[in-house]
């Protein structure tokens, strides 16, 4: 399929409103086209600054603004983290995500970001990050660091977003994304469904992911979990074939793409989940926590991919494998 960026609304909204079956079935005909149809890319999502953000971000239990009873946190020492690091390797975990609860890092923290980025890139585990806005400065050092991944989400349409954050504007959103990709990085950017909003707003967002200038490459799509104390803590449940939906176009219009499953997979069944990815994720969570929000444990997909004959992206090789192997061939 040819890779397109100039998807237009009515296009989009044509694929998501056709018969349910029909856009799963497209949507798995273009994943096996540019993906290994059996294959899942697993990333581990680790908290390195809990809670307190100034943001107003109104589904997130770590913003100060709301009383959802987390318990913040201090940034946690790198030393920890590399151990998280090497867990996550262990596990078969590809990728390895470092969230913290910050509106943009600042200098003094730029030291610490930059140290944990290289000694996780040491493993030879993939890097992500998710620290906030960033400014071509700080997203350059961290490509110079080894950072392989930033992760900044759009989560909903432009049209919706003033519904849920003050904070920031959507046009701030993008401009962190241009400067990610300004440094050389890949960009993972998605949104959240069951925020309240519309099918028209979920069309919406897949339109400005798709038409962006370079499709980001990992693109998960998030299910709202609603948290006690904030906003949205009591907002109706989206039904799971509007997320599915959701997913089968994002799969469609972006289909170089990894689809992932994120917050929310924990209260699906497997069939629900068997059923995302036949619509084209193919990439996951794992672990019990997703920042502060519960999450699948590593045992229970691991379950889940050994019932459904799904295979676990390997790693790549560490630097120092690597040079070991150069070593024997020589």
């Amino acid at each position: 399929m040819e890779l397109r960026h100039d998807w237009t609304r009515a296009e989009i909204q044509n694929l998501y409103q056709q018969p349910f079956l029909d856009l799963v079935f497209q949507a798995q005909q273009i994943h096996r086209q540019n993906f290994n149809a059996n294959q899942i890319q697993v990333s581990i999502l680790l908290s390195i600054k809990t809670g307190k953000c100034p943001e107003d971000c109104k589904y997130c239990s770590q913003s100060a603004r709301y009383d959802s009873k987390l318990e913040a946190e201090k940034r946690i020492a790198v030393e920890k983290v590399i151990s998280e690091a090497k867990e996550a390797l262990a596990s078969g975990s590809s990728r390895f995500c470092m969230g913290a609860a910050w509106r943009n890092p600042h200098e003094r923290d730029m030291p610490y970001v930059l140290e944990m980025v290289r000694e996780v890139k040491a493993l030879g585990l993939e890097t992500c990050m998710t620290l906030g806005m960033l400014n071509q400065s700080q997203a350059e050092r961290l490509k110079d660091a080894g950072l392989d991944y930033y992760n900044h989400n759009l989560d909903t349409s432009r049209e919706y977003y003033s519904n849920i954050i003050s904070t920031r504007t959507f046009d701030d959103r993008l401009n962190t994304l241009e400067y990610v990709r300004g440094a050389g990085m890949k960009v993972c950017s998605g949104g959240i469904v069951g925020l309240g909003e519309d099918t028209a707003d979920r069309i919406g967002l897949l339109l400005e992911l798709a038409t962006l200038p370079i499709h980001p490459e990992s693109v998960p799509i998030n299910m709202l979990v609603p948290i006690e104390g904030t906003p949205l803590a009591d907002v109706e449940k989206l039904d799971v074939t509007e997320w599915i939906r959701t997913i089968a176009v994002a799969r469609i219009i972006m289909p170089k793409s990894y689809i992932r499953l994120s917050a929310g997979r924990e209260s699906l069944s497997d069939s629900d989940q068997a059923l995302a990815f036949m619509a084209g994720a193919n990439s996951i969570f794992s672990g019990e926590k997703l920042l502060t929000t519960p999450n699948v444990a590593q045992g229970k997909d691991q379950q889940l991919f050994q019932k459904l004959g799904l295979t676990v992206e390997k790693p790549k090789p560490s630097i120092a494998e690597l040079t070991l192997d150069a070593m024997s061939v020589a």
